[in-house]
């Protein structure tokens, strides 16, 4: 009885606040206290109490108590972060509040008039509440983020206070050495304290009102201005958040800590609830939406690292202003980069994991956020970035990864996650330890629709990129290039293609890269042969369409499948994957969609690695000839109409072959290579053949792999590689990516449900 008139008493208390046509006085706790200090309702509760016409109707009718609601709000956190929430109702207090704000921050965001209010500056709200404060007094937005901060390290609320007559004054509060509570150890922390259901639950819920706050970029067109910044982000992870260190390992601690396997007990996932697992996702979509930032301006590191991260506690750091950006990016011991690493691959691969007992084990749901975590380490830190390609751990990157692009290759409401796990092995394969680790025997067998092989790693890139080149959707059609340009960086190209690659044959899906090279270096041939075992797979690329109203009249087969309705029909976007429907629509009807995605020019730049062993990154094509003097690559609009103008004309019978046409492009063809290792090996793999009878081409492989053409074949041109580039371009595709899937991640409660989002479409299907 007691939580249904708690609740009857909520409901009554907003209905008298929706039909007041006069300002309710802030002075009036009788009447505000209704909304937190006597009730006991849970955040689903005050999503079903509040409903969002009624809260647009405030702040359209009666806009100053909805200013004061908002207020008082904020005036209770405050309040609460300086007691410390010592009494049971005040922790009751608090958590309405955030509760409340919460529900009531989208709708502020919505409306362009009202998108200021929070940084305006409330009389009598300096950090103490008093009138005499005025002096004092911080916007709205400033002093909320910092009373939720307060509270994430308020001892007996949030944290285990192990030193209880160190807070009981209010400053003793604000001396109080919150990296002493860190909340899992890990990162720059050695101490594990002890699991506590209610201390998770609140961290839970005030996370869940900071991803709220970030969410104003929600609200905003999506624009590639680099200088555009979220003011929520930039203060709350700027110096003025006391917190910001310790806030910072702690989320990014619980998230590489959490085991949701946990002993492996058969199916615990069903008989106890996990209350870590929702702490954990919302611990990694604050974290990656704080690491939003774009650091295209600022100077880069060189590519081999040496001048990337410092020690954590170097004094005067370089680095964005951004403190999460900047802590992350100075992480150099090895013991943090394994814990990281490891945590990381253990989520990624926990939806791979297969056992005897059909769903017996918990599987996560969270990937997408892990891999747009994991590409803001590789990204900002690129020791760490090293440190993952320096052994074969990186491999339990690549598997999930594969899956993950395997499965979701087929399904238009996932290609936001093809891009970010193309994005992701393109990031990777511009390190030339990429292709190194790739030689590593394919054991582990996960649960992917490919044909059973045995082989290398490389086998298994190969073999899931041919299948989504050849039967996924035609939305991933962009990505193409991305592909084969992992390829080739992944081999260690050396042998240049011929210019004419458009006349040879239908080597199209190849020939788009002139620096793509046919290696056969002795310290890599295992990736060749690797190519080897999977000829008939490049045999089927190279008999795929070439000239262009072939592929045109392909796509338009493919298109005949019906395509998701948008909401308003005017944004062409690719859509991305939701792993649950935002209540109250119907399940799996609603998608969010993308940017456009930069092309492979905008993407990479080229990179040369010199005879010492370093990159060094090279001119742009145009400007520049090829290193066995082939002439710099023409554009791609020009290749497509000399391609059409070739198909024309061979259609209307007024071309045909010649001797002249055909020594036109065999003299370019880079045949030294291919010529000396048929002299070689051809005699050597007769011979075998005759003495032992051979009919089996196993024992044939057998012997290439394991031969040697170290001195034999022509010195190689030097190797170029396509390495990553960042630009304001695939930013924004990664903001809105991230914004993309939290809106669809967060629907108990929904919070963003059915509010005006700018970023992207929502689209009902």
């Amino acid at each position: 009885m007691g939580s249904a008139d708690s609740k009857l008493n909520f409901r009554k208390a907003v209905i008298q606040l929706t039909t007041k046509t006069q300002p309710v006085e802030a002075t009036d706790d009788a009447f505000w206290d209704q909304f937190w200090a006597d009730t006991a309702t849970s955040v689903q509760d005050v999503f079903a109490l509040v409903p969002a016409a009624e809260i647009r109707a405030v702040r359209e009718e009666s806009p100053s108590n909805l200013a004061t609601l908002c207020y008082k709000a904020v005036e209770k956190l405050v309040q609460g972060a300086e007691s410390s929430c010592h009494s049971e109702k005040e922790k009751q207090i608090v958590l309405n509040c955030s509760r409340l704000l919460t529900r009531v921050l989208p709708y502020i965001f919505e409306d362009p008039d009202w998108r200021g209010f929070f940084w305006s500056t409330v009389p009598g709200a300096g950090r103490g509440g008093g009138e005499d404060d005025d002096e004092n007094a911080r916007p709205l937005a400033e002093s909320l983020l910092l009373a939720v901060a307060d509270l994430l390290f308020c001892p007996d609320f949030t944290v285990q206070s192990h030193r209880r007559s160190s807070v009981d004054s209010a400053e003793d509060v604000h001396s109080l050495d919150s990296c002493e509570y860190i909340w899992e150890a890990g990162v720059g922390f050695a101490h594990s304290p002890q699991p506590n259901y209610i201390h998770d639950m609140n961290r839970m819920e005030l996370l869940k009102l900071l991803l709220t706050c970030f969410s104003e970029a929600m609200y905003l067109p999506p624009s590639p201005d680099s200088g555009s910044t979220n003011p929520w982000v930039q203060f709350f992870c700027s110096t003025e958040n006391r917190h910001a260190l310790p806030l910072f390992t702690s989320l990014l601690n619980t998230v590489c800590a959490y085991d949701p396997v946990g002993y492996g007990i058969p199916y615990n996932h069903l008989l106890f609830s996990d209350y870590r697992e929702p702490l954990v996702e919302e611990a990694v979509q604050v974290l990656i939406v704080t690491l939003d930032h774009d650091h295209t301006t600022s100077a880069s590191p060189t590519v081999d690292g040496t001048t990337t991260g410092t020690a954590m506690d170097d004094a005067d750091p370089p680095g964005p202003e951004n403190l999460f950006v900047n802590y992350l990016s100075r992480i150099h011991r090895e013991e943090d980069f394994q814990f990281i690493l490891k945590g990381i691959a253990r989520l990624l691969s926990n939806p791979l994991l297969q056992t005897y007992l059909p769903n017996s084990t918990k599987k996560i749901q969270f990937h997408q956020e892990l891999l747009v975590l994991f590409w803001k380490l590789c990204d900002f830190n690129k020791k760490f970035l090293f440190f993952v390609l320096k052994s074969s751990d990186v491999l339990d990157i690549l598997v999930p990864i594969l899956y993950f692009l395997n499965d979701a290759r087929a399904d238009q409401s996932r290609v936001g996650l093809m891009h970010i796990g193309v994005f992701i092995l393109l990031l990777l394969s511009g390190e030339r330890n990429f292709g190194v680790r790739l030689n590593k025997p394919y054991s582990v067998r996960v649960p992917m629709d490919v044909p059973v092989f045995t082989g290398t790693h490389a086998d298994l890139l190969i073999v899931v990129f041919h299948k989504i080149i050849t039967s996924g959707h035609q939305r991933l059609q962009p990505l193409f290039d991305c592909l084969l340009t992992i390829v080739v960086n992944g081999k260690g190209p050396r042998a240049r293609l011929p210019r004419t690659h458009h006349q040879v044959g239908g080597w199209w899906w190849l020939g788009r890269f002139p620096e793509a090279r046919l290696s056969l270096p002795a310290g890599n041939s295992s990736l060749v042969y690797a190519i080897i075992r999977k000829r008939s797979v490049f045999h089927q690329l190279a008999s795929l369409p070439a000239d262009p109203p072939a592929i045109q009249k392909a796509l338009q087969r493919r298109r005949r499948a019906p395509e998701p309705l948008s909401r308003s029909g005017s944004q062409e976007g690719t859509s991305m994957e939701g792993s649950r429907p935002a209540a109250p629509a119907e399940p799996g009807t609603l998608k969010t969609s993308l940017v456009a995605t930069p092309g492979i020019d905008k993407l990479t730049e080229k990179s040369q690695v010199s005879e010492d062993g370093t990159l060094r990154s090279l001119e742009p094509a145009s400007q520049q000839s090829s290193a066995d003097g082939c002439p710099a690559e023409e554009e791609p609009g020009q290749v497509w109409r000399e391609q059409r103008r070739l198909s024309s004309a061979s259609a209307s019978g007024q071309w045909s072959p010649t001797s002249e046409w055909v020594l036109s492009w065999k003299s370019k063809l880079p045949l030294q290579t291919i010529m000396r290792l048929l002299q070689v090996l051809v005699p050597q793999v007769e011979k075998i053949c005759i003495d032992k009878g051979l009919t089996d081409e196993s024992e044939i492989l057998r012997f290439l792999q394991h031969g040697t053409l170290v001195g034999l074949l022509p010195v190689p041109h030097p190797i170029l590689i396509r390495k990553y580039q960042a630009n304001s371009g695939t930013a924004m595709w990664f903001r809105t990516y991230m914004w993309g899937v939290i809106y669809l991640r967060n629907v108990d409660p929904p919070v963003w449900y059915d509010t005006d989002v700018k970023l992207f479409e929502i689209q009902r299907v």
